[in-house]
Formats: structure tokens, C-alpha cells, sequence
């Protein structure tokens, strides 16, 4: 089905009584966030989706008149319903475009709920997601467990004979070039730090933060939260990692399973309730660690509270910095570099201008601007993996507007690493992917073997 934008113009105003008659499963989309929704238009040229397929049901304006006509009893949750909801990147560059700050994400994600309650996972997709978002992510011990067998699978010489021997190619071609660009996989810095309650600030204490180590984040990109302590206690941080901290549950949401989702969440309130300040070094973590009021909203209401009490508490390690002062460093890295604009970092946090003022400020770096920064790249959490073609598309388009002639391409989230990686050698480049942190690490790591 194709919603014609004359059918747009004829949507009638929405009220309380019906739009929750018609949504009958519990946690149902907030008709709040659409009800200022006017059908403008404004949304359409931020949309990756749209912009690749000109298809009304593939916009920001298209979906909130489905996620509407649902409500109102003109649609049911059907296939209809659901390809366009879940072909959506959730990447919040409507709600920027948006002149009254629509929240299509959010409402996404509910109506992602809903069908999820509705039309539940069958066969191998049913497999895969209870493997790994129900019985991996959740759990540290089998999160370690994973990560040593990445480790082993790079270390032993198994991905190089998998890889010469053609082995990797039963794997969909999607898969093949995501495992081409996979980091090394080292010690994860919650096994590192495993007995030390606080790691103490270098010289005198300024202020004592919690950090989120992550999931993914941990098993893959131990290095970037290593770098991240390292800033953290250089510029007077004492840093605690909770150790009953869980994934944020980010994934388990943006697949629509919310029952998850809030469980996480309650353990990460519970487990950071002591803490003044939550930081988080992944774009993503940090946007679903600030909206975990949300996921209470209808469904146990007496955890909202708490829950918007710990969001407060959480903020994106570059504008922690940037607000709290950092030190300059005085080594030069001289690199020239440009920075690509992590969706839930830019149009989810509001966070743009913090990490290019870091990259400004180490000594020898010259920044180059990259037209349309803030446009997905097509990683959007397991979007790449769910939705390869469209993903594929949207990241080609992305590696369209990065610089021919920089060494370095600075981002901070770990979905767009991998998938500007995946960019770069596809497309024949050569930059080199850096999380913005660990250019500020590498530049007080020089100065410090320079004295």
C-alpha cells in the first residue's frame, strides 16, 4: 500500500478517546507525539529512506500517518503496517527537520512494539534474536565468553585461513565485509579494572563519574573505553564501573521488544543509583539511556520517575568534557581529518559541536568539513544486518560526501565504525576510522612519552 500525500492532507484530527481504542496490545505509540504533526512536508528531504525510494510510506510524515491510521481504526497491524515501520533507520533527522519536533523516533519504536506483540518472529530471525539479543547481550559472563572466541577466531589464524580459503563466503555478502573490518578484539576493560571499585583520577580529584562500559562496546572496542578512562582520570575524573551495569537494551528496543528493554533498564537504574554522573562513550547507548523514562510511560508508571531520574544523570563523554574543561594536550598529531555525525549522537543528544571543538583543539590536526554530516551512514544499530539493501544504499550515498584527502575519519558510536569501515574499503579508500576520544588519548599519550 502507497499513502498518497493527497491522503495526507485528509487526515483528521486525532483525539484521546480514538486513538486508544483501536491499540488494543499495551505500551501503544503516545498519540502526544504525533498530534502536532501537520503533514508539512518539512521531514521529507532529512529522510535517507525516502530520498532512496520517493515512497510516501517510506517518509517521517508517511509513517506517522500509518502509525495514526492505526489508532483510528482505518489500519490494522498487518505487513502493511509493519515493512514501512521497521524500514525506517531511526536516525532522528526528521525530528531536526521537524518545525515542531515531532518525535517520529519514538514513536517508531512504540509502534515497533506493537507489532512485535502482534506479528512475533518465526523461524531462523526467531533463532537468531533469542541467540543473541535474549541469551548474549544481557548476560557479562557470555559476552566475555563471545569475545574470547573472537579473540581466538583472530589470534589463531583461523579468520586468515577462513578468509583465504573462500570459507566466509556461505555468508551473506553483507556479513563477508562486515567480518573484513572487524577490530581486533582485546581484553574488555570490565575484566581489566575487575577489582578496582574506583580508578583514580591522575593528580587531584575533580570530580568522581560512573561509565557506561557497554555491551558491544566492550567485547569489540575495549581500546575506545580504555581510552575513555584514560581521559576521564588525566583530566580529574575519579571513574567507577558499576559492576552490575547491564547492556542498555538499545538493540532489544529499536526491535521492538520493549518487555527487554525495560527490564535492562531497571538494572542499569538500580546498578548506577549512587552515581552523579553516567557517562557514555557510544552514541546510541547514551540516546537510550536518556529517553528510559519513556519506556515507562504506560507500562509500570511507578518506574518512570526513577527512570528520568538516572536519564538526568547521563551524558555523551565528549560534551561531559567540553563542559566540565579538559586539558589541552601539547603534543601534535598533525593529521588531517574529518568527523562524521553519529545519528543518536547529533539528532538524538543534540551533541554536535562538542566533539569537533575536542578535534580542534589537539595541536596538528586540520579538520575538513564533510558535506552532509549529519546524514546516516546506515549502521543504525543492527539496521545494516536486518536491512542490508537499504542499508547498503544509504551507505553509499554517505561515502559519497566523505573528503578524497583525509587521513582520518573521527565518529562516536560503534555501529557507524564498523559500517564506515565496511565504506572505506568497499569503496576503495583509505581512512583510517577513529572514535573522537581516542584522538584526545593518542595526543596526551605522545605528549607524555615526549617529555
Amino acid at each position: 500500500m502507497t499513502v498518497k500525500e493527497s491522503e495526507l492532507k485528509k487526515v483528521p484530527p486525532c483525539t484521546t478517546q480514538r486513538s486508544l481504542s483501536n491499540y488494543l496490545l499495551r505500551d501503544h505509540p503516545d498519540e502526544n507525539k504525533w498530534a502536532d504533526c501537520v503533514h508539512c512536508g518539512m521531514c521529507l528531504e532529512s529522510c535517507p529512506t525516502y530520498e532512496l525510494t520517493g515512497q510516501e510510506q517510506h517518509s517521517p510524515r508517511g509513517r506517522v500517518y500509518l502509525i495514526q491510521s492505526v489508532a483510528e481504526g482505518r489500519m490494522e497491524v498487518n505487513k502493511q503496517f509493519m515493512d514501512p515501520v521497521f524500514a525506517c533507520l531511526d536516525c532522528r533527522a526528521c525530528t531536526t527537520a521537524c518545525p515542531a519536533d515531532v518525535d517520529v523516533g519514538g514513536l517508531i519504536e512504540e509502534a515497533r512494539g506493537q507489532i512485535r506483540q502482534a506479528i512475533p518472529l518465526t523461524g531462523w530471525k526467531r533463532s537468531v534474536n533469542k541467540f543473541f539479543l535474549q541469551g548474549v547481550f544481557p548476560h557479562q559472563n557470555r559476552l566475555n565468553m563471545f569475545g574470547n572466541f573472537l579473540r581466538f577466531y583472530q589470534k589463531s589464524g583461523m579468520q586468515k585461513v577462513v578468509q583465504k580459503t573462500k570459507l566466509i563466503n556461505v555468508m551473506p555478502q553483507h556479513l563477508v565485509e562486515m567480518e573484513a573490518v572487524m577490530p581486533e578484539v582485546q581484553q574488555p576493560v570490565r575484566k581489566k579494572f575487575n577489582n578496582e571499585t574506583v580508578i583514580k583520577a591522575k593528580g587531584e580529584t575533580k570530580n568522581e563519574v560512573a561509565f557506561l562500559t557497554g555491551c558491544v562496546m566492550d567485547v569489540m572496542f575495549s581500546d575506545i573505553n580504555e581510552s575513555t578512562i584514560n581521559v576521564l582520570t588525566r583530566n580529574g575524573n575519579d571513574v567507577s564501573i558499576p559492576k552490575n551495569q547491564t547492556c542498555c537494551g538499545a538493540l532489544h528496543v529499536h526491535a521492538g521488544d520493549r518487555d527487554t528493554g525495560r527490564k535492562l533498564a531497571k538494572q542499569n537504574i538500580e546498578a548506577f543509583q549512587d552515581a552523579e554522573k553516567v557517562i557514555v562513550n557510544a552514541a546510541g547507548c547514551g540516546c537510550m539511556l536518556q529517553e528510559y523514562g519513556e519506556l515507562f510511560r504506560e507500562v509500570e508508571p511507578e518506574w518512570r520517575e526513577k527512570a528520568e531520574a538516572f536519564s538526568a544523570k547521563v551524558e555523551d563523554i565528549s560534551k561531559y568534557l567540553h563542559d566540565t574543561g579538559y586539558e589541552k594536550p601539547k603534543a601534535e598529531l598533525n593529521k588531517r581529518i574529518t568527523y562524521h555525525d553519529a545519528c543518536h549522537l547529533a539528532h538524538g543528544q543534540g551533541v554536535r559541536q562538542e566533539p569537533r571543538d575536542i578535534l580542534l583543539d589537539i595541536p596538528g590536526v586540520e579538520m575538513v568539513h564533510m558535506p552532509n554530516a549529519d546524514r546516516c551512514c546506515g549502521s543504525a544499530g543492527i539496521y545494516n544486518i536486518t536491512n542490508p539493501e537499504m542499508a547498503g544504499a544509504v551507505l553509499e550515498s554517505k561515502m559519497e560526501n566523505v573528503p578524497d584527502d583525509v587521513e582520518m575519519i573521527s565518529m562516536g558510536n560503534p555501529g557507524c565504525m564498523l559500517q564506515m569501515a565496511v565504506g572505506v574499503q568497499k569503496y576503495g579508500r583509505n581512512q583510517k576510522i577513529v572514535h573522537t576520544v581516542q584522538l584526545l588519548d593518542w595526543a596526551y599519550q605522545k605528549e607524555e612519552g615526549e617529555k
